[in-house]
């Protein structure tokens, strides 16, 4: 696995397989690189570059849980992207990673192709926020990753119902890896104190800057239809302010489509040859 050195030392792994344009897919918030291993397949012709955030995957952990935030989390992303000598490419962000695809809107848009955000948007719905903090940074119960996978499945039946139980074991070998003493997070649990640090220093700021600067830049957004975290306002608000906005609703899915799905799929092909 390569990986490269940031501006600040941490070694932050990465994948770059493919040729043609480049696709920077950055994951969600606990999550790392395998995140798009549904879509993957459908990216032939491209070139596909995914990272570890510092903290998840195979990336070295921050010292300083701090940094474990949005604006140092891009900023690493166009270290990545200057590493790779890539100038200018299309972006694929779940959750987590479309907040980092607004900030380099906001940044860099003369590093961006296109932009496509998998079910997040401006405004996170708190209800989305509360549930996620229930598990980030908490190791699993289950002993393995065959019980974590019939956990996953029986609390997600009915936001992503018809989804096999085989798909979720895939998901729970890339969220955990057994030891010897049980399940291990594949990311830092620092993670959930760097959130709640973030919390306490007030409300989350205004993200509509944000999406807005995202105006010159091809964009798409893909929602799942029982997500908690992008509402169906929210995404009627982002179509309202943005004229050309792409948009597709992936039915059967909560937070957050797998992005192989053929509504997910519908949107990033359109944004991807303009």
């Amino acid at each position: 696995m390569p990986h490269f050195t940031t501006s600040d030392g941490l070694r932050l792994a990465y994948e770059d397989t493919g040729t043609g344009t480049p696709v920077l897919c950055l994951s969600g918030l606990t999550r790392n690189m395998r995140d798009f291993d549904f879509l993957a397949p459908f990216l032939s012709g491209y070139r596909m570059i995914a990272m570890d955030y510092r903290g998840r995957g195979q990336s070295d952990h921050d010292p300083n849980h701090a940094n474990y935030a949005v604006p140092r989390e891009a900023l690493d992303a166009v270290e990545l992207l200057d590493h790779l000598g890539v100038e200018r490419c299309h972006v694929i962000g779940t959750s987590r990673g479309g907040l980092i695809a607004m900030v380099l809107a906001a940044t860099v848009p003369h590093r961006l192709a296109g932009v496509v955000l998998n079910d997040v948007g401006p405004v996170v719905d708190p209800g989305g926020i509360a549930r996620i903090m229930e598990y980030v940074g908490k190791p699993p119960a289950a002993p393995d990753l065959d019980a974590a996978a019939v956990q996953l499945e029986a609390s997600m039946r009915a936001e992503f119902p018809g989804v096999t139980l085989e798909r979720w074991r895939r998901m729970v070998g890339n969220f955990y890896e057994e030891t010897g003493g049980g399940l291990a997070l594949r990311y830092d649990p620092a993670l959930r104190q760097a959130l709640l640090d973030q919390a306490a220093a007030g409300p989350i700021p205004d993200l509509w800057p944000l999406f807005e600067a995202l105006k010159d830049v091809p964009t798409g957004v893909v929602r799942g239809a029982n997500s908690d975290v992008l509402t169906a306002e929210t995404l009627a608000e982002m179509a309202r302010r943005r004229e050309g906005l792409v948009l597709g609703v992936v039915p059967d899915r909560g937070h957050a489509p797998f992005l192989d799905e053929p509504e997910a799929l519908t949107v990033i092909r359109a944004v991807l040859e303009s």
